[in-house]
């Protein structure tokens, strides 16, 4: 560019509106570029984030096709284009808080964004998490990917980091996205199955796209059915750029991780918790929230050059493919912390927008097909739902940063443009916001060729070796998880030629696992295996990459189930409230009556569920303290040997007091193991919590 002064009139012989010279620069191709001077403010985003030019699309060189990504035109044009004047389709059933993130570990080598310059800076935040398949009305406990979506008020602009519990994805280009999600959704000729991938369409569309199977084995896994928000990681699931002030760019893939660790619940506890809570993931996080124990996850970063992508065995462009964390260790640089519920849910979490697109100075996109389809979707999608242009507007998706621009009228304005300049460049003194190429937003200046064509990279075509890698790093229990989730699914296929075809792809994979599945829908004979497109290569085991290898040793924000009767040992209560609040767990009493129960020295002791509404499967651990008589209440009641024989089948730590043996042989448990602690005096309770924190007794099941 060159500097040029700009000729204008001294006024305007109409009005006699005062104009003024702004300083200006003159382009390759001739084009004015006004700057900001003096109290002029910064042309910005809707968004926030300050325009480096105001003139120019994004282009694939200087005669090149302009670039989908250009987030800056499509944002304008498509608000231009709605100037004159429902639930989601995905992610409908979701629920979100309020909080901040934290930096912990500044990283201005690496980025440009605000926000990192300096440890200690703090953003607002907001984030909704949602299962992807159902409708608003289905149960948080759906076998289902999990949606981590986190919005970031930063100084320079709203940041969206769009991503899943999950750190891959089913399909590698945008393009096959209806297609996936017409197919798990309810058939169009029978409405139903509703938030369930376990019938023939969904495994159809799958059985004939193998790009899918790695993310199959992450569903069919553990992680596909969480205990909580609050024990889930989350993943911007795509490959990202960094880019610092001097313009140089890293691949950057994101990370959240949970202070509190991981942790799923099993198949048969999900389908019971659905029945008894449908909001077990939406109470969970507003009781955590509500009585101040915050959630809270260290995001971490995944930094790489483009001489690790070019060695790497996989393209890092491709959405169905991870870096394990052993080539690329995860460098944790802030935290985020949830500390307030929304005022309304249908104001805030409702009406929250998430776009892919909503990227600040310093991040930027890669050629991801995948992600570049989802930008240019996303802000499709809010128009629809949120009724027009102006859904920037809406408090939950307002910058919390200055912000100013050109974008008028259209349904629903809250706020224009000030005076008499809706344009630019224009000559008034009063004429706006200009494009400021020194702080504004700029796109990793890289090189970019070749033919126009609907084409797929060839190195995208090895679609088993990290699905076998997934499979063969977990422990023996989470692969029995598999291989049982997949039986179940598969048994839901009316068509026997699509369980077979599924069948068919995971020799692939592993051949025990193909044979243990195959046996479990009683095949008669194993399909042949697919043929790959690519070889598939033995990957080294990461660890990383199963729950149980990565658990932490805590109690904290889980819950203990105390099954009570009348007469119950009150030390012995007592004791273990006492400890249960040591640990920082928290304590819900299951009683005959919700009235409670009185102890042994004649307290009265309050219920919070009445025991027929209070089954073991909404509890991490459990305990029964019973009199005599009481034991032999509960022997007699179906829901009382329901919560013992679920909590024993289910792997769950059980404290109990002597008395309660009569309930549980009533029960069938009749097996003692170390899993199980008998409570013959209050101060063995501290040990009892103590081996809670290993979470499940997984040796009963193995």
């Amino acid at each position: 560019m060159t500097d040029e002064p700009l000729y204008r009139p001294t006024s305007d012989s109409q009005t006699g509106t005062e104009t003024v010279d702004h300083p200006v620069q003159r382009g390759d191709g001739g084009e004015l570029h006004q700057r900001p001077d003096g109290d002029t403010p910064r042309l910005t985003t809707a968004q926030g984030v300050p325009v480096a030019d105001d003139q120019n699309s994004l282009k694939a060189g200087a005669r090149g096709p302009s670039l989908m990504e250009d987030f800056h035109f499509r944002e304008k044009i498509f608000h231009f284009d709605h100037e004159r004047i429902p639930e989601r389709v995905v992610h409908a059933r979701g629920y979100g808080a309020h909080g901040y993130l934290e930096v912990t570990d500044a990283i201005p080598e690496l980025t440009a964004a605000s926000l990192f310059q300096k440890k200690g800076n703090r953003v607002p935040a907001f984030v909704r998490f949602s299962t992807v398949a159902g409708n608003k009305g289905s149960a948080d406990l759906a076998r289902d990917v999990r949606g981590f979506a986190v919005k970031l008020y930063t100084d320079e602009g709203n940041w969206d980091i769009v991503g899943n519990n999950i750190p891959v994805f089913f399909i590698q280009d945008a393009l096959k996205f209806p297609d996936l999600i017409h197919s798990v959704k309810a058939a169009p000729d029978r409405g139903f199955p509703q938030a369930q991938s376990a019938h023939d369409n969904f495994w159809d569309f799958i059985s004939l796209m193998p790009e899918a199977m790695h993310m199959v084995m992450w569903t069919m896994s553990d992680r596909a059915i969480p205990r909580s928000f609050r024990f889930m990681e989350g993943f911007g699931v795509h490959t990202f750029r960094f880019v610092n002030a001097e313009g140089q760019g890293t691949f950057v893939k994101f990370h959240w991780k949970p202070k509190q660790g991981l942790q799923s619940v099993v198949w048969d506890e999900a389908v019971k918790i659905m029945g008894a809570d449908p909001d077990f993931h939406r109470r969970d996080l507003w009781q955590a929230i509500q009585s101040g124990d915050f959630p809270e996850w260290e995001l971490g970063v995944q930094v790489f050059d483009d001489a690790f992508a070019d060695d790497f065995e996989f393209d890092v462009l491709d959405a169905t493919k991870l870096i394990p964390e052993e080539q690329v260790p995860v460098r944790i640089v802030a935290r985020l912390v949830l500390d307030r519920m929304v005022d309304n849910f249908f104001a805030e979490t409702e009406q929250v927008a998430f776009c892919t697109q909503n990227i600040v100075r310093g991040v930027d996109f890669t050629n991801d097909p995948l992600l570049q389809g989802r930008n240019f979707s996303y802000l499709d999608t809010q128009i629809k739902r949120l009724g027009g242009p102006n859904f920037t507007h809406i408090p939950i998706n307002a910058p919390k940063c200055p912000f100013h621009h050109f974008q008028q009228d259209g349904h629903m304005a809250m706020h224009g443009p000030k005076g008499r300049a809706n344009y630019e460049p224009n000559s008034w003194a009063q004429g706006g916001p200009r494009a400021d190429p020194d702080a504004g937003f700029r796109s990793l200046a890289e090189p970019m060729e070749g033919d126009k064509r609907r084409v797929r990279a060839e190195d995208f075509a090895d679609h088993y070796s990290q699905a076998r890698q997934f499979y063969r790093s977990q422990t023996a229990v989470e692969q029995e998880h598999i291989v049982s989730a997949l039986t179940f699914e598969l048994s839901k296929v009316e068509t026997p030629e699509i369980r077979e075809r599924v069948v068919s792809h995971l020799p692939n994979i592993d051949t025990d696992l193909a044979k243990a599945v195959a046996k479990g829908l009683g095949l008669a004979k194993m399909p042949k295996a697919q043929k790959p497109a690519k070889e598939p290569i033995d990957l080294p085991v990461s660890d990383k990459l199963s729950i149980h290898k990565n658990q932490r040793a805590t109690f904290k924000g889980r819950k203990l189930g105390l099954l009570v009767s009348d007469g119950a040992d009150a030390a012995l209560v007592e004791a273990l409230t006492k400890a249960v609040k040591a640990a920082g767990g928290l304590v819900e009493v299951v009683a005959p009556v919700i009235a409670g129960v009185a102890l042994s020295d004649g307290t009265k002791l309050a219920a919070q569920q009445k025991v027929d509404g209070g089954p073991s499967v909404l509890y991490d651990a459990v305990a029964v303290v019973v009199s005599a008589k009481g034991a032999t209440q509960f022997a007699a009641m179906h829901p009382a040997k329901a919560f013992v024989a679920d909590a024993y089948a289910h792997a769950k730590f059980i404290a109990y007091s002597p008395e309660a043996e009569t309930l549980f042989d009533a029960a069938g448990v009749t097996e003692r193991d170390d899993g199980m602690v008998s409570l013959d005096a209050a101060d063995e309770a501290k040990a009892f919590l103590d081996a809670c924190k290993a979470l499940r007794f997984w040796d009963r099941v193995a």
